[in-house]
């Protein structure tokens, strides 16, 4: 019974979350318009047309006004917000702590759909996760600062290799500003470091890099100039060592 109230109840905070992932890089209120409309014909989108995962069934993907294809993404971040939901209210029960950890879950889902459409993040989400993590029982402050500032010093190294000498082997001066590391993955990283044991921190860093390296080959592979965000998988990683703790240890013990 519980867990079909954690579902449900993680379905509505997903359909919220969606108006912040369309609201907030486009600087719109997201208390005014009330209600959302339709991005192509403007249209409002009545309660019943609203209800996450359902309605976009019903309305078979398209606007009822316009016909114009809804994105798949509302209802993956509905599912997505859902399993998060029941997931850590299973583990951590009930309390104050749990849903502080679920408030920078949620925060860092709206930061990954945004980095995957923009690249580039708010950084007051980036803030606003950081306050969030530290109220959480049992964060290593001191591991949050190791682990920001090792990705600092790896971030520079690669930085370096990419600027100097991968561009002139490449002959490709777009590399000459490029990046290895994106300013919005820092924080998160602290985060992995100061929630997370250091074996388990790896393994969350590790399955972020793996992750990230598919769409990456594929990319590759299609000769698509593509840049992959990193926050997506570093959120990815955080989430699975967090939840599946115990079983994430046993299998590394295992090597």
């Amino acid at each position: 019974m519980f867990e079909i109230t954690f579902i449900l109840f993680g379905l509505i905070i997903g359909s919220f979350l969606n108006v912040l992932i369309y609201r907030l890089p486009l600087n719109i209120s997201i208390i005014n318009p009330k209600f959302s409309n339709c991005p192509k014909c403007k249209n409002t989108i009545k309660w019943y047309e609203n209800i996450p995962v359902i309605s976009y069934i019903f309305l078979k993907a398209k606007c009822s006004n316009c016909n114009v294809k809804i994105s798949f993404i509302y209802p993956i971040v509905e599912i997505l917000t859902s399993l998060v939901t029941l997931f850590v209210l299973n583990k951590f029960g009930l309390n104050i702590n749990s849903f502080i950890i679920l408030s920078l879950f949620y925060v860092l889902i709206v930061l990954s759909f945004i980095d995957f459409e923009y690249k580039a993040v708010p950084d007051y989400l980036l803030l606003i996760i950081l306050m969030l993590s530290l109220f959480i029982d049992n964060i290593n402050y001191i591991s949050m600062l190791i682990f920001a500032g090792g990705f600092i010093l790896l971030d520079f190294v690669l930085t370096f290799y990419i600027q100097n000498i991968k561009s002139k082997i490449t002959s490709n001066d777009d590399l000459l500003n490029q990046r290895a590391l994106g300013e919005g993955d820092i924080p998160i990283v602290a985060i992995i470091g100061g929630m997370l044991s250091l074996k388990l921190a790896i393994a969350a860093v590790f399955i972020a890099s793996i992750t990230a390296l598919l769409p990456s080959l594929y990319n590759m592979y299609k000769k698509n100039e593509i840049e992959t965000p990193f926050i997506p998988f570093l959120a990815l990683g955080l989430f699975i060592t967090y939840i599946f703790d115990t079983n994430i240890i046993s299998i590394m013990d295992n090597f």
